[in-house]
Parts: C-alpha cells; structure tokens; sequence
C-alpha cells in the first residue's frame, strides 16, 4: 500500500469511529424521545450503506481501469505479432527481398522490445540467427524448410505469451536488456550481410 492509500484507511476508520460514537451518544440521550432512536438507526444505517457502497464502487473502478489497460496493452502485442508474421510472409513470397524489408524488420524487432515476453524474445532471437544464417542472399530460397521450422517455434512461443501461457522464468532486468540488445544487433547484422 502506498502512503495516499494508508492515509485514506486512516482517515475512513476516524470517520467511521467518530460517527459511531456520535450516533452511539445520540442513540443515549435521545432514549426518553418517542422514535427518535429508530431514526438515529435509520441514519446509521443509512451511513453505513453508503460507506460499504463507496468501497465497492471505488474497489470495482480500479479493477474496471486495470482491465482497459489490460486489454489495451494485448491489442497492442496481436498487432505487433501480426505486423512481424506479415512481413516475414511478404519476405518470403519475394524472389529477392529488398533492404527496406530487413530496415522494416529491425523496426519491428524494436516494437517487439516494448511488448514481448522474455521467453519470446528469447525464441525471437533464435529465430535471427537463423534467420542471418539462411538470408546472406536476400532470399529463403531452399531454406523454407529451415525458416518454418524456426518460424513455427517463435509462432508457438507468440501464441503461449498471448494466451498467457508463458512460464515467465525470472528474468533480470540486465538479461532483458542484453536479449533486447543482442536481437537488435542480430536484426541489424542480417542487413549487413
């Protein structure tokens, strides 16, 4: 819990403390006024009602907010995918892929850095290096057999992380940086070649 929350349970329990005691007093003195009691318990309940319905509602936005963003964030991962998969079928079909396709797909391997898991950009970076292995003649002629098996692995690691399968080995923040780097060098290297 962060200090905004810890103030807000603090100062919830003071209120909800004092308004008892309050409502307790006025429960006492009034004891010799004809229904003043079953109105001081319909105000009571009255205020615990709304207090009780405040925590629900501010418990189901936050849950409602954290979903958008949830759902928001996997639409942005599918797309990312799907842009990776196009391109590498449109690399594919050519009989000579161009290097504004390998510039598109070092691009892509950058999108990949902000969204992917670590097990697919583990798998992602396996699939550059054969990838760099098989393309040192801008083509995957004879080599389809090759690409669709690495293809085929990275597919179904992409499929794991968007149902949310993934094993999510603890990974540190250094090994996440040398994967993201190493891909890029990797996507670049392909280029080069």
């Amino acid at each position: 819990m962060n200090s905004k929350q810890l103030l807000y349970l603090f100062l919830s329990f003071l209120t909800l403390t004092m308004g008892y005691a309050f409502l307790r007093y006025t429960y006492n003195v009034t004891d010799s006024l004809p229904f003043t009691q079953e109105i001081v318990l319909i105000i009571l309940g009255t205020v615990a009602t709304i207090f009780i319905t405040s925590l629900l509602l501010n418990k189901q936005t936050t849950v409602e907010v954290e979903k958008e963003q949830n759902i928001k964030f996997l639409e942005l991962k599918t797309k990312t995918y799907e842009k990776l998969l196009d391109l590498l079928e449109e690399m594919s079909l050519v009989h000579q892929f161009s290097d504004a396709k390998l510039i598109h797909l070092s691009f892509i391997t950058h999108r990949l850095a902000l969204v992917a898991s670590p097990e697919v950009l583990e798998e992602y970076q396996i699939f550059l290096s054969v990838m760099q292995k098989i393309s040192k003649d801008n083509t995957f002629k004879g080599d389809t057999v090759v690409l669709h098996k690495a293809l085929s692995a990275l597919t179904l690691t992409i499929r794991d992380d968007l149902l949310g399968h993934s094993i999510h080995t603890q990974y540190s923040k250094i090994q996440l940086e040398e994967m993201i780097k190493k891909n890029s060098r990797q996507s670049s290297e392909i280029r080069n070649d």
